[in-house]
């Protein structure tokens, strides 16, 4: 099992400081830095300065939407990046929702095409090939070729998925699946599909990475500790595609008491509609301590994850305080 860390989740976490956690993280042995993307800082710009101040740990984008950006553009930064790092990039990809496809005025709209399609492109341009691209959904035009020849061409692209036909997507496409806010058994059952789908495209399934997140806290205050987490927890039981995962998890009636309750009194009535028990039940730590978490991550583990990313959700300000405690207890546990 690799472990990651994540810095990202339920807080600002302000730029210059996060290379230094960054560093810390490297020190301690994560094996990767994960940046996710949505109307928070940029994930290629912090790596890139992680890059510069780090030698071994991965640096991962965890996700990128496809909406952001070309896959040409893409291509350019990834193996800029490449070059950069030593080779150490890690791209997790996703199509995003309606809402983000929305800010950067694309439609939301076949998204295995898309993201077939996407990666495809992403390949062949960080690869330093000619690209001459003429799809469905994408073209690239005539003649585009990197001005330079890559050092390190050849990287992983994950995919983040959830569902029956993008999961099994993976297994045909990607080098591995990139999966948020599921529990172990959910884990158990979207390892199964990415490696059906492997099989069915001729590809070795033991080799496609199944990449999950759990969040944490750690204080010696568990109240405190699960109070960021429940914000957290309450958003993507408001959220499209999440909550209905939920649902059929077996959670429905707690979703629906949480979306009752944010409709009646907003974002705060629905933070306190979700209670601890059912905040035990999902991919969330509110530790004490980091052998109770290290404890707690088997599951996920057991469940087929091959690299487990651990977003830490700080609760006390100041946030980089915070997320340097953990990362220190970590080293030393």
């Amino acid at each position: 099992m690799v472990y990651d860390i994540e810095i990202n989740s339920a807080a600002h976490y302000p730029a210059a400081d996060v290379i230094g956690l960054v560093e810390i993280a490297e020190d301690v042995g994560f094996g990767a830095y994960w940046k996710g993307e949505s109307n928070s800082t940029d994930p290629l710009v912090l790596i890139s300065a992680a890059a510069s101040r780090t030698k071994t740990i991965k640096l991962g984008t965890a996700i990128y939407h496809i909406y952001g950006r070309s896959p040409v553009t893409l291509g350019i930064q990834s193996a800029t990046l490449q070059d950069l790092s030593g080779g150490r990039l890690l791209l997790g990809l996703g199509v995003a929702n309606k809402s983000i496809a929305g800010w950067h005025g694309g439609v939301f709209d076949r998204p295995l095409k898309r993201a077939r399609e996407y990666i495809e492109i992403v390949r062949k341009v960080a690869a330093g090939e000619r690209v001459e691209y003429e799809g469905e959904i994408y073209q690239t035009g005539k003649r585009f070729q990197l001005s330079w020849k890559p050092s390190h061409p050849k990287f992983p692209i994950y995919l983040a998925g959830l569902g029956p036909q993008m999961t099994r997507l993976v297994g045909k496409i990607a080098d591995g699946v990139f999966i948020n806010m599921a529990t172990p058994a959910k884990i158990r059952e979207i390892a199964a599909r990415v490696r059906e789908g492997a099989k069915e495209a001729g590809r070795d399934p033991n080799k496609v990475e199944i990449i999950a997140k759990c969040r944490v806290s750690l204080n010696p205050d568990r109240t405190l500790a699960r109070s960021k987490l429940r914000q957290v927890l309450t958003f993507y039981n408001l959220a499209d595609h999440y909550s209905d995962m939920l649902k059929g998890l077996g959670f429905e009636a707690e979703v629906n008491a949480i979306q009752d309750a944010f409709k009646q009194g907003g974002f705060k009535a629905a933070m306190g509609a979700l209670t601890d028990a059912y905040m035990d039940r999902l991919p969330v730590i509110p530790g004490t301590s980091i052998s109770e978490i290290k404890e707690k991550l088997k599951p996920f583990e057991e469940a087929g994850a091959n690299r487990l990313v651990i977003p830490y959700v700080p609760v006390t300000e100041p946030v980089v305080k915070d997320a340097r405690r953990f990362l220190q207890a970590w080293g030393k546990s």
